[in-house]
């Protein structure tokens, strides 16, 4: 897949005003405020306005820095409409330099339903790859179902929370993928 650079960040394809632009930026790119700001609201609904405020102090913004992180986002007209980050996986502090967790994984209430998800995990992926990840772990909530079945579709498999030596909450529920094939 072709990357050319749009505005200091990388977007994949090209794309006219009115399409999905995909990016890969950093961090600290301005736009990612556009994804923590959705997940927050996403957050406090499902989870209440202080269960969204600890997930997101948990994980800051910073866990995504390069260069063994980065940010993905789905812009549509200059707004972020979806999104996650890659950040190395740690188990107990330590890095497993093989795998990649991915967080952060939204995607706007009002463009749902348009393969936008897919497209981020994808993005996702790829990042992953080109950072050197041979292998992808991530963790949903039980007021995610739909996240659940997209991560079934996709090919991830479900984890065993006992197998884990640790869970980012108790009601986790753990995925993963090999990102060789």
């Amino acid at each position: 897949m072709a990357h050319t650079s749009v505005g200091g960040a990388e977007a994949t394809g090209a794309a006219r005003a009115d399409e999905i632009r995909m990016l890969r930026v950093h961090h600290d790119d301005p736009r990612v405020q556009g994804l923590l700001d959705g997940l927050l609201a996403e957050y406090t609904e499902r989870y209440g306005a202080e269960g969204a405020a600890n997930e997101l102090a948990m994980y800051p913004v910073s866990e995504f820095a390069a260069p063994h992180g980065r940010v993905v986002l789905a812009e549509l007209d200059g707004l972020v409409v979806a999104g996650g980050a890659v950040r190395p996986y740690k188990q107990g502090r330590l890095a497993m330099a093989d795998t990649a967790e991915f967080k952060r994984v939204w995607t706007s209430s009002d463009h749902r339903r348009r393969g936008l998800a897919r497209r981020v995990m994808a993005a996702l992926e790829e990042a992953a790859r080109d950072l050197g990840y041979t292998r992808a772990l991530l963790f949903t909530g039980p007021a995610q179902p739909e996240a659940v079945a997209l991560y079934e579709r996709i090919g991830y498999t479900a984890l065993d929370p006992a197998d884990l030596d640790e869970l980012p909450h108790r009601s986790s529920l753990p995925f993963a993928r090999d990102l060789r094939g």
